[in-house]
């Protein structure tokens, strides 16, 4: 008995620890690949190309973009994001499931493309307040950025309620055993098998 290989899709607000709690997911589940999104913005201490984000000037980005590489892409804070096209459908080919972590533009994007193949999780933060703490914490934006990013958390998690499944960020460990559980779940569904 074979099974269909999905993509499950996690957005939420800047600052809600995304990046941290896939870090964890990555580290706790096997048999999933997580796909790297290109950028056109710098990259933030630490972060390393290829790893993190693909770092890619504008110019390289809309070439891209002209080129149908990306399976989405978006404008967010003044730079590009996307999903490159040709990994992430190699590793579906291939039977392997995908992650992704994009905004919610992209996932609208994906879930038009991939359908039922497809399952969004949103990760929330406890509160706007924590979350507006967070944001202050790491320290990589201004005030009037932070205050931007407050401001699209509030659409962000109105959007969030259409998504399959809603983690909430109290805890790292937590969170990520939330999502490992929803993809094992999804793992297990009637609709993805075939025989």
């Amino acid at each position: 008995m074979k099974r269909e290989s999905f993509l499950a899709v996690v957005s939420g607000p800047s600052g809600s620890g995304k990046s941290t709690v896939i870090k964890r997911v990555m580290e706790g589940i096997g048999g999933i690949w997580l796909s790297v999104s290109a950028t056109t913005r710098p990259p933030r201490p630490g972060e390393v190309n290829g790893l993190d984000y693909i770092f890619l000037s504008e110019e390289e980005f809309l070439e891209g973009i002209e080129r149908c590489e990306f399976v989405e892409w978006a404008r967010v804070f003044g730079h590009y994001y996307g999903t490159p096209k040709k990994p992430l459908l190699e590793n579906l080919a291939r039977g392997i499931d995908v992650l992704l972590e994009i905004d919610t533009q992209g996932a609208r994007q994906i879930r038009k493309g991939f359908g039922a193949r497809c399952t969004t999780v949103f990760i929330a933060p406890p509160s706007l307040e924590e979350l507006a703490a967070r944001l202050s914490r790491r320290g990589t934006e201004d005030e009037g950025q932070v205050l931007a990013r407050l401001e699209a958390a509030k659409m962000e998690m109105r959007e969030g309620a259409g998504y399959d499944y809603w983690v909430v960020n109290e805890r790292v460990e937590e969170a990520a055993l939330d999502i490992i559980s929803i993809i094992r779940a999804e793992r297990c569904r009637r609709s993805v098998r075939f025989w």
